[in-house]
């Protein structure tokens, strides 16, 4: 008995020197008096009542209001259940937590849990929570917390976020967030001061910006729907019923719904009617079996009406006699009429300014494509130009320069150096089987262009099966250094990719290397001799025949590097030639065959009138390449020796 009674003692002695601590926290301090003020409804923790426990936390000033406010979102905030005092707390076991002081943060001691109660704010309150912690954080010390924050606005912005922002605007050091800040200050400015004034200067300032951000924030601002009245207000703009703005039945049921005119009724509504007011074999006098059309079931209901059973028939006269009694007009609905007016004119600037840019954004997606076009094309003008062969396995030599591009990346880890190895490389690839490919099928075919054409199309197929059975059916990668990553920016609508930048630069530099070979060297200096007039270039002592090879293999080389710089955009597969041939021979065609000056134009021609019918028609891609080729045919009946005309014996083909 003795050892129970020492044991009670033991545990309440011990109980006591648990709990006692909690008393010896600051119950006078500023932010626990802050919170006793709004105890009741913290501890109720309703998310339709807590908002004014929040703002008091927010707008009070204490140093200590943020800390609270983090550790009450993070569920670490407790209350007594005897005294209600707040207190931060960690669990220490089941039944004993550790507690803290909400003033200093010092730790109280040990506690058992069962006389406090933990604040578990859902996840409602936590969202009011992170939005109001975001003043303090806009304040912060760390940058990445001041950027984490605007985010924050950015997301989910509310007005109390105004007053915060521009008390931060002043204090902030990095010249990129005070630029976000002032503009994100603006923005809550159009949304939220009640100034109307101000919110007009606001809104004048965004004239012609681009930013999705702006328009997001002023078309609703110019949101309407259609009022009517007796007499058109002074300054409303007139709505015609019958006009597309406002059909004339839809003019006629706001009406309606007013309860200013009659509803329509509707032939159920008339029968069902006409069914409850049969009386033996006839309704209103008129016998039940002649009303089998609309006419007499008309006849019928209006009886009905007459004598009071049934409320008036509307005609259609009636529906036009009752609009014309009646303005309609446009109301502004989410802003008053001078806000409205300003963002109305606003949003005019920004899409003019938007139309310009998204032709300047077509352009340089054109100007892209030619490029990439003429890398393709440019062998094919040497080989079509020089000789007048119509290499159809053109496409086959670009899709060898991709796989090689491939293999070198499986050797070279290196992105940079791999592509720089892969260039070289695929030219001496594609150079020895365009060599091997005229040695052994063109040389015999010259000047028999259907042979040629029919030889060089099974060639094709035959290089898609052996690169089917070499690399498989599925799509391999050729990956772009990483400094081709992404996209330069100039502004919401205005982009294009490092990939198509670089593909632009290495056209122009195969395009001054081509200039340099054909005009400085003695290869070209014969080139342009076979090219002009063949049997004269012999009779100087130049072989045309040791050209035309040398010249199909340099044609086919550069496909070959066109085809890493086409890989590093599109996917390598065997058939990804046959996606370039058809464009190629539209580019030299339409250029002129055999002129690079010609392809240049052809490319740009091409791709500037295939991405023009794309935005025309943005659905369907295949359309759009059926219109561009129609074009082209219709071009070619005007101009059949393409933009350049070249002499010699390309213009006699």
């Amino acid at each position: 008995m003795r050892f129970f009674i020492r044991a009670s003692l033991a545990i309440l002695v011990s109980c006591l020197t648990l709990i006692q601590p909690v008393h010896a926290q600051k119950s006078d301090a500023p932010i626990q008096l802050l919170l006793q003020e709004y105890g009741e409804i913290i501890a109720k923790s309703s998310r339709r009542t807590i908002g004014p426990a929040i703002e008091g936390l927010t707008a009070s000033g204490l140093p200590e209001a943020q800390i609270v406010l983090e550790r009450w979102q993070a569920k670490e905030m407790w209350f007594e259940k005897d005294t209600g005092l707040f207190v931060f707390a960690e669990e220490i076991d089941r039944d004993t937590i550790r507690i803290f002081d909400v003033a200093t943060g010092v730790e109280i001691g040990p506690v058992p849990d069962r006389s406090f109660k933990q604040l578990k704010p859902n996840s409602g309150i936590r969202g009011m929570i992170a939005a109001a912690l975001v003043q303090f954080q806009l304040r912060a010390p760390d940058p990445e917390e001041r950027s984490i924050a605007l985010d924050a606005i950015e997301r989910d912005a509310k007005a109390s976020h105004l007053a915060a922002l521009r008390a931060a605007i002043d204090g902030e050091t990095d010249p990129a967030l005070a630029e976000r800040k002032r503009r994100l200050e603006r923005l809550l400015t159009i949304r939220f001061d009640p100034d109307d004034a101000v919110r007009i200067a606001a809104i004048e300032g965004f004239a012609g910006d681009l930013g999705v951000d702006v328009r997001a924030v002023l078309n609703p601002l110019v949101a309407t729907r259609v009022a009517f009245a007796e007499t058109l207000p002074e300054g409303a703009v007139a709505v015609e019923p019958g006009s597309e703005r406002l059909p004339r039945m839809e003019a006629y049921n706001l009406l309606v719904e007013d309860g200013v005119a009659p509803a329509l009724l509707h032939n159920d509504a008339v029968k069902e009617t006409l069914v409850a007011h049969i009386d033996g074999t006839s309704v209103a006098g008129i016998q039940v079996a002649s009303l089998n059309t609309d006419e007499a079931r008309a006849l019928a209901y209006a009886a009905l009406a007459e004598q009071g059973l049934a409320p008036p028939l509307v005609t259609e006269a009636d529906v036009s006699e009752t609009l014309d009694a009646y303005s309609f007009f446009e109301v502004f609905t989410s802003a008053p009429v001078p806000v409205a007016l300003a963002a109305q004119v606003v949003l005019q600037d920004i899409e003019a300014a938007v139309a310009l840019n998204q032709t300047a954004d077509l352009a340089l997606d054109a100007l892209s494509l030619a490029s990439i076009y003429f890398l393709a094309a440019i062998g094919l003008a040497i080989t079509f130009g020089v000789m007048g062969v119509i290499n159809m396995a053109h496409g086959e030599f670009i899709m060898m320069g991709a796989y090689t591009g491939y293999v070198v990346q499986l050797f070279v880890p290196d992105y940079t150096l791999s592509i720089l190895l892969a260039i070289p490389l695929a030219f001496m690839v594609t150079f020895a089987a365009g060599v091997l490919l005229e040695r052994t099928v063109i040389r015999w075919l010259y000047h028999r262009p259907l042979e040629t054409l029919l030889a060089t199309f099974g060639v094709s197929i035959a290089l898609q099966q052996i690169a089917k059975n070499i690399f498989g059916t599925q799509a391999r990668p050729l990956t772009a250094p990483g400094w081709l990553d992404g996209s330069w920016v100039i502004n919401d609508i205005v982009s294009i990719s490092y990939i198509r930048i670089a593909i632009f630069v290495l056209a122009l530099l195969f395009l001054a290397l081509f200039l340099f070979v054909m005009n400085r060297t003695r290869l070209g200096l014969e080139v342009r001799a076979v090219t002009q007039n063949p049997r004269m270039a012999a009779s100087m002592g130049i072989n045309p025949d040791k050209i035309n090879m040398l010249t199909f293999g340099f044609g086919s080389g550069i496909a070959g590097i066109a085809g890493v710089a086409i890989g590093l955009y599109a996917k390598v597969t065997s058939e990804m030639g046959a996606d370039y041939i058809v464009q190629s021979f539209m580019t030299v065609v339409v250029g002129g065959v055999g002129n690079i000056w010609g392809t240049l134009l052809g490319a740009t021609m091409v791709g500037s009138l295939q991405k023009g019918i794309e935005w025309l028609n943005p659905s369907n891609t295949l359309a759009a390449q059926t219109y561009m080729i129609l074009f082209i045919i219709l071009f070619i009946q005007f101009r059949p020796k393409g933009i350049i005309a070249l002499k010699g014996r390309a213009a006699e083909a």
